[in-house]
């Protein structure tokens, strides 16, 4: 079923037990990932991982590892992510078995109106779909305030917006630059500090080396800013956080550069995105709309892909090379373009 309007806190804070699987997509991943992290709280449970090549391959294994006790008695939840189309019918399975230990929290991107997975989490009375929409600049302002005050800051609307820009909306991004600002900043329990501008500009916090910005340098072709972001920030690179700023771009451009093919110029093309497009961005966004076609924003977001599962599969710390190697990929496309 969908979750109902309001109805999303409580179904993460106080889930039912009559729910055993979790739908979390849409355009804007971070968030989704934010539900599946709050809800393990709400259900005191540990993360189980499960791939979705795995449960493609055994439509018997979400219904079978839901069904089993933790090896140390302790509750846990399946965690499948990425997750599509492909493990709909082990969840199905999943969903026809009498009873389960274990609820299953899938976590995958933009689904389309006629995805199998959709449509039968959504129909289903033991299921529970949510889906994330991309925040528009208001929205994310106000979380990153509402963030902020969780870490004991006060976080102004300029200030929140700096923030909310470089993370590109992403609230786990978001989570971590406040994390950091706290830190430098110490707050009382009794007080809320108030974040300035310097403070960002001390500890680099919403600056300009976020992770977002290399992807705009690699679509934009900018080989030399490019080369001298990866060098500066090689050191604290988050190489998942990286390709999914990347794959949030492309998710933002593609249907914007579909307006363009369809006969819009792409000036307006991006202004009928309305609140989708951060309103500092309009200029760049217009110049990658016009540069890059849908067939190749599709093959990079493939590519992307591809490197996401390579990452989240390693048993051993995410090496950068393959990020880099294609971000580095796409600024020479771009280039020649």
């Amino acid at each position: 079923m969908k979750t109902a309007k309001g109805s999303l806190a409580q179904a993460l804070d106080r889930p039912s037990p009559e729910i055993r699987f979790y739908l979390f997509h849409g355009p804007d991943e971070g968030q989704s990932r934010a539900c599946g992290e709050r809800l393990l709280k709400g259900l005191g449970a540990e993360k189980h991982v499960v791939a979705a090549q795995s449960a493609k391959a055994d439509p018997a294994l979400l219904a079978d590892e839901a069904g089993a006790i933790g090896l140390f008695g302790g509750k846990r939840a399946l965690w499948i992510e990425p997750a599509g189309d492909e493990i709909a019918p082990s969840v199905e399975a999943l969903l026809e078995v009498p009873a389960t230990e274990s609820p299953a929290i899938a976590i995958a991107g933009s689904l389309r109106k006629t995805s199998p997975l959709m449509k039968l989490a959504e129909a289903h009375p033991a299921a529970l779909a949510h889906i994330s929409y991309e925040l528009g600049q208001r929205d994310a302002e106000a979380l990153v305030a509402e963030l902020g005050r969780a870490e004991g800051l006060r976080v102004g609307p300029e200030v929140a917006g700096r923030i909310a820009a470089a993370a590109g909306n992403d609230r786990g991004i978001i989570v971590q630059e406040l994390a950091k600002i706290a830190l430098y900043l110490n707050p009382g329990a009794d007080s809320l500090v108030e974040v300035d501008p310097d403070v960002l500009e001390a500890i680099g916090a919403g600056s300009e080396g976020d992770w977002s910005r290399l992807s705009d340098l690699a679509l934009s072709g900018d080989m030399a800013a490019l080369s001298h972001e990866l060098d500066s920030s090689a050191a604290d690179a988050e190489p998942i956080s990286v390709v999914r700023a990347l794959q949030r771009r492309l998710l933002m451009l593609a249907p914007i550069r579909a307006r363009v093919e369809g006969g819009e110029r792409p000036h307006d093309a991006v202004t009928s995105a309305g609140k989708s497009v951060f309103w500092k961005e309009k200029d760049l966004i217009v110049k990658l709309v016009a540069r890059w076609d849908s067939k190749a924003l599709a093959r990079i977001f493939e590519r992307s892909g591809q490197i996401e599962r390579r990452l989240m599969q390693s048993d051993s710390p995410p090496p950068t090379e393959a990020m880099e190697e294609e971000l580095i990929a796409i600024a020479r496309t771009a280039q020649r373009k």
